[in-house]
């Protein structure tokens, strides 16, 4: 980092980079496809987490994305760390891994990085758009795009792991099986690991039924285009995985121990929990069929909801350190 960014960042200020290419835009290496680092911006005194912008072909559009450092990560230090991908799910942000947990707080006392992108509604795949393809293209974002600006820039390493809630859930164990050996671990709490088991694929088209969207755009009208959601099927891309060890979670749809006392039975988090639950199920039988490590926690009553997923934090976190190498700080 050049001496005018390392005092702008210090300082906690938005820094704008390449918006005049001046010096500290040429300071950040690029992405493979031409994604750059358009801006950042300390989160706190400590300098422990920071946002920066991403300028993305893959999406069109500029996108954030929220990193977590380690103690006794330094810019000026080629040490690379192990790293933890955070993906949220549909209907929610980047930020929603620190808003709804305390990531931050059980992350301190590792060393390990986490880096947690935007996903918008994106389903965490390069749209289909009836075989056309192009623009949204997430999985290039996050695979390609975000990957290599934060390892090229920011010292994130190729100890890696991944894991996700819901929509980010399927994204995580998709990841895994299309780009086997990326992960050495995979934390997938409550998504949808088995698309086309029945009543699911109307599921996820309904939960993207959105103003201006139209969800078969994203894989394809199923059966139809059945070649690209099977492309696409976390349980059938386990063949695929190689050296990633999985931890899988969901409840059963039932009144639990963190819900509003007088949640009706047809609240959506019940409703989707359960519609969830065998597909994770499936997805757990196929795993141990091909011999793919996995640990599974089906913890029975629990809806579709932030304080379930942040016990599965807690409960997966010690089992991700260990597969990506990571030492408690002292």
């Amino acid at each position: 980092m050049t001496t005018a960014a390392a005092v702008a960042a210090a300082g906690g200020l938005l820094v704008p980079l390449g918006a005049s290419g001046t010096a500290e835009a040429a300071s950040f290496k690029k992405a493979d496809d031409g994604a750059s680092i358009a801006s950042y911006k300390w989160l706190n005194k400590g300098k422990t987490a920071f946002d920066f912008t991403v300028d993305s072909p893959a999406l069109g559009a500029k996108r954030n994305v929220r990193v977590l450092l380690p103690k006794g990560w330094k810019y000026s230090s080629p040490k690379a760390w192990p790293v933890v991908y955070a993906f949220h799910g549909g209907n929610d942000t980047y930020v929603s891994w620190t808003r709804s947990t305390d990531i931050q707080a059980v992350a301190s006392k590792w060393g390990a990085m986490v880096v947690m992108p935007e996903g918008s509604n994106g389903s965490y795949t390069n749209w289909f758009n009836y075989g056309k393809g192009g623009r949204p293209r997430w999985e290039d974002f996050h695979m390609k795009e975000v990957r290599q600006l934060v390892e090229r820039n920011y010292h994130a390493g190729a100890s890696r792991a991944v894991m996700g809630i819901s929509s980010g859930a399927q994204g995580a164990c998709t990841y895994a099986g299309r780009y086997p050996g990326t992960f050495r671990f995979a934390g997938c709490f409550s998504g949808v690991l088995s698309m086309s088991m029945p009543g699911i694929p109307a599921l996820l088209l309904y939960t993207n039924m959105r103003s201006g969207t139209d969800p078969n755009a994203i894989w394809g009208v199923p059966r139809v285009h059945q070649a690209n959601w099977d492309a696409h099927d976390p349980v059938k891309l386990l063949s695929k995985v190689r050296g990633t060890k999985f931890y899988v979670s969901v409840g059963n749809g039932e009144p639990g121990p963190f819900d509003a006392p007088g949640t009706k039975p047809w609240d959506l988090g019940y409703l989707s929990e359960k519609a969830i639950n065998p597909t994770v199920q499936d997805f757990v039988k196929r795993a141990r069929q091909l011999h793919v490590p996995i640990t599974a926690h089906m913890y029975g009553p629990g809806r579709h909801s932030w304080p379930y997923w942040k016990r599965e934090m807690h409960t997966a976190w010690p089992q991700i350190m260990q597969s990506i190498g990571a030492k408690p700080v002292r």
